[in-house]
């Protein structure tokens, strides 16, 4: 079944905080979902969906909807990692589509960062994990597991530090303009490359940023979605993937991207050429040179010199990024950066980005996580929208 037209976005919220010293995660989750309705026009009395990944025990949908007021008739938890809110968008959608629910509530909240639990240094539990006894005794952590990937492009198709870094350039650009985002400094490439290695070739400024927050997102039928004061902003296409180690035959140069990005076009009728903004999962620089090539932006190796000389800079190159200055500046809670790259999707569909980096003209916008690690077993979702 197509969702094309079938479910709308009809309100975000963004928690502004970037460490939440005394603020709980329940109300981190309770914050948000009040903006998100407000911003729609809508109460808690609206609501019979209710969708959040869980962050925590305790945090799922079986204990929130109490905390919240909410009386949910379809509720969901599916946890992917960095792809799980842009997952919950889509399987919010099917329900609204399908007549499940008639508005759904999405809501995210994460404090890594004020507990000490940084995803960023492993501080995720995997215990149960059918692949812990194989890759436990490693130690790996993302950085390192990321750098494989980079290392692995770099070897195949030529791709150089000084293009990986064109990346944190480009956010930085934006981030400057967002007066929450938690790094506003513009940055150079040569600041890039001489920031600290942490795992070689990736340098600190490589690295997402560590950050507590939340975000929350309201998806209706389009009946309902036309009675609100709000700009119409319809599901075009979404789809999922989940890519795995394949038993150890592990190709390091693709994503799930190659799969989901193809789906979500398709079902959307639209192609990469019709995209003037995406927002893409940017937990290290080469996770978006990966996903530009595998959404069909590029050909496969030439993602490096796409983002060069200010390639995904609005206003600049031909496609812009992550306008709020995203993970690599902005906000990255947990592995949960995912629901950012939803909300900037939405603001920029709205033209309500900041002026100076609001994409003008354009019709489609594309959201796009990655959830696990690229060089092993993660989910992709891919979220087109269309401004009506």
């Amino acid at each position: 079944m197509s969702l094309n037209g079938k479910a709308n976005i009809v309100g975000i919220y963004e928690h502004p905080t970037r460490r939440a010293d005394g603020i709980s995660l329940a109300q981190l989750h309770a914050d948000v979902a009040i903006g998100a309705l407000e911003d729609a026009g809508l109460t808690t009395r609206d609501v019979d969906g209710y969708f959040c990944a869980c962050e925590a025990p305790g945090m799922g949908t079986l204990n929130m909807p109490n905390y919240l007021g909410l009386k949910p008739r379809y509720v969901e938890s599916t946890e992917t990692g960095g792809s799980s809110y842009l997952v919950l968008v889509h399987h919010a959608a099917m329900a609204v589509a399908t007549g499940r629910c008639n508005v759904a509530l999405i809501t995210m909240g994460d404090t890594q960062l004020s507990e000490g639990m940084s995803f960023s240094l492993g501080g995720v539990d995997t215990r149960g994990a059918p692949e812990t006894p194989f890759s436990g005794p490693y130690r790996t952590f993302p950085a390192g597991m990321y750098a494989m990937v980079a290392r692995r492009h770099m070897y195949e198709y030529g791709t150089t530090s000084e293009q990986l870094a064109w990346v944190k350039v480009a956010a930085s650009h934006h981030a400057q303009h967002n007066p929450y985002a938690l790094r506003r400094e513009v940055v150079t490439v040569e600041d890039v490359l001489n920031s600290p290695l942490v795992a070689d070739p990736l340098h600190r400024f490589d690295c997402c940023v560590v950050t507590d927050g939340g975000g929350g997102v309201v998806i209706t039928r389009p009946e309902i979605a036309k009675t609100l004061k709000r700009p119409l902003v319809k599901i075009a296409g979404a789809s999922e993937f989940v890519k795995t180690n394949d038993g150890g035959h592990v190709d390091l140069t693709y994503s799930a991207g190659r799969f989901t990005g193809a789906r979500a076009f398709e079902e959307a009728g639209c192609t990469p050429a019709d995209v003037k903004y995406a927002s893409l999962y940017d937990s290290f620089t080469i996770t978006v040179i990966m996903q530009l090539e595998d959404l069909g932006f590029c050909k496969k190796g030439e993602g490096g010199k796409f983002v060069a000389d200010g390639g995904l800079i609005s206003g600049v190159g031909k496609l812009a990024f992550n306008t709020d200055g995203g993970g690599l500046c902005s906000n990255h809670p947990g592995n949960r950066g995912g629901m950012t790259k939803i909300l900037e999707a939405v603001r920029q569909s709205r033209g309500e980005a900041h002026p100076a980096v609001q994409v003008s003209d354009h019709k489609f916008v594309v959201a796009h996580g990655t959830g696990g690690t690229l060089s092993g077993d993660h989910c992709g979702a891919t979220v087109i929208l269309e401004r009506e």
